[in-house]
């Protein structure tokens, strides 16, 4: 040990020790990658999305993972969900086996979402379970991927209180996953590969789907709606959609294997085709499209009242495999709340976009997402949300309390709802919600409804479970080789947010 490193292991104290980490990764950070960009990641260029239909395992990595077993935990909505079968497919292709064991797994993933602090404390939690794994087999590969890695702040907590972890890699460069995997078993150092810029569309990604009954199918990707709470447009870029004919032959494709459902998915989904600059193309025209396919049924997620044009209510309308149930964001029913989340309708307009679909699909289901506590909302706002449930009557609604989101605007808003009184308008919101649940569930008492039966019940291995087109939960006896098909059920009973039934035998549908 020279003069100098004698001087610096003198000054490393325990009070300092953590300044220097932090500087010394932060020094690593700036000089040897981009740091992800909030800033830069709200910016929508005119430059051209690339579109690639031929991706390809490289040669050099096709063995990579012989030998060895990867595990990736997902966190967050369908998009991460449809994500994670991309990334399985990749490890497969690259000869990885899956597992189900940390202890057996030579490469984890946590595939992150960043939509409420909740979901990220969870993922900082696990993180901290798995630390002593790594510290007992150094060779073990960590990494953290998805939305939270599209966090300039995120990143910079796990350089400095997470070094233990072998790679971090965004949402718009998953298909780059055997070149990360690559750098981080020859590397020493933390492999960070996180894009601010667009993402580009990647076709021909391979894809482990879970059995053959239901599949996301993504359509587009990113958001341009900005909406002050929320951190999606900044993680997942620019709304870019998918071309139409790829689409079309995957679901044709799911189609021939099987496959009874499928969810189109993207951010905001009925935005699709409006970056289009070569054709006049939407939601409307791809679902025209694909409810001529031999599939029995086919959903959408998530959608936007801004872009939900007449020309897609009147193909819905059309119904065959298109089924009845439309999820509907609405978030708050106070136009003053709605403004300054920039959502861009107000009461009336959602009420009215709300009564133009129903007129066109009388049976509808119809299912929103609403958050509670947004900064500075008054208990007459509130009450607001409370009267538009009840005169849209929704089957369900995903409720929330407001989380704010470190780099959006409405994380700067000053908020003076305390967190108690927060909660009680959850807690009332929900009431609520639970009540019309209940109501709506007992008119099924004696209808036979048709389910597609997705296996057992989580409560109990003797009974089915499945769901109808409007995504009632419904549970019965009946055989295992009912799974995969759809059944009819006479309903017996009904509870808050399930029912029961008889399964009418000769009515299973084989395909």
């Amino acid at each position: 040990m020279n003069e100098n490193q004698r001087k610096e292991s003198q000054l490393l104290t325990p009070e300092n020790q953590d300044k220097k980490i932090e500087k010394d990764y932060s020094k690593y950070f700036e000089k040897v990658y981009e740091a992800p960009s909030l800033k830069d990641a709200k910016k929508r260029g005119k430059e051209a999305v690339q579109y690639h239909s031929d991706f390809t395992i490289p040669e050099e990595f096709k063995n990579m993972g012989k030998g060895r077993k990867f595990l990736i935990r997902t966190y967050g909505c369908q998009m991460n969900e449809h994500d994670t079968e991309v990334m399985a497919g990749i490890f497969m292709a690259l000869g990885y086996e899956a597992t189900l064991d940390v202890n057996e797994a030579n490469v984890i993933l946590l595939n992150t979402c960043a939509i409420r602090e909740n979901a990220e404390n969870k993922v900082f939690g696990e993180l901290g379970h798995l630390k002593p794994l790594k510290l007992e087999k150094p060779d073990l590969l960590i990494g953290v991927c998805g939305c939270m890695s599209q966090e300039e702040s995120v990143v910079n907590r796990i350089l400095k209180k997470h070094q233990f972890v072998d790679m971090i890699f965004g949402t718009h460069n998953i298909h780059r996953l055997p070149n990360i995997l690559h750098e981080a078993y020859l590397s020493k150092e933390m492999v960070i590969e996180v894009w601010s810029k667009e993402g580009d569309v990647i076709e021909n990604l391979p894809k482990v789907r879970k059995g053959k009954i239901k599949a996301w199918v993504n359509i587009m990707y990113g958001c341009d709606k900005f909406c002050t709470y929320c951190i999606v447009p900044y993680t997942r870029g620019k709304e870019r959609s998918r071309h139409p004919k790829e689409i079309i032959d995957e679901v044709r494709h799911l189609a021939a294997q099987g496959y009874q459902e499928i969810t189109l998915l993207g951010q905001n989904v009925n935005a699709y085709g409006k970056d289009f600059k070569d054709m006049d193309y939407r939601l409307g025209d791809l679902m025209d499209e694909i409810r001529k396919i031999d599939i029995p049924r086919v959903r959408f997620t998530t959608s936007h009242p801004r872009d939900f044009d007449d020309h897609l209510i009147e193909v819905l309308a059309k119904g065959g495999n298109l089924v009845d149930h439309i999820h509907l964001p609405v978030q708050s029913g106070s136009s003053s709340v709605l403004k300054i989340m920039a959502r861009k309708y107000n009461r009336e307009q959602y009420l009215e976009l709300v009564a133009k679909i129903k007129a066109a699909i009388p049976n509808l289901s119809l299912t929103t997402d609403i958050i509670v506590g947004y900064p500075n909302e008054t208990e007459e706002q509130f009450e607001e949300t409370l009267s538009l449930y009840r005169e849209v009557g929704y089957d369900a609604a995903y409720t929330y309390i407001y989380s704010p989101r470190e780099g959006t605007p409405a994380a700067k808003m000053k908020d003076n709802v305390p967190m108690s009184v927060k909660r009680d308008r959850l807690q009332r919101l929900n009431a609520l919600v639970n009540e019309i649940s209940a109501e709506k569930m007992k008119a099924y008492l004696g209808q036979t409804v048709e389910v597609l039966v997705e296996g057992e019940s989580k409560k109990n291995p003797d009974v089915l479970a499945g769901y109808t087109t409007k995504s009632k939960l419904v549970n019965f006896i009946g055989p295992k080789s009912a799974i995969g098909t759809i059944v009819k059920v006479k309903i017996t009973d009904t509870k808050t947010w399930s029912l029961n039934g008889e399964m009418v035998e000769e009515t299973v549908e084989v395909r």
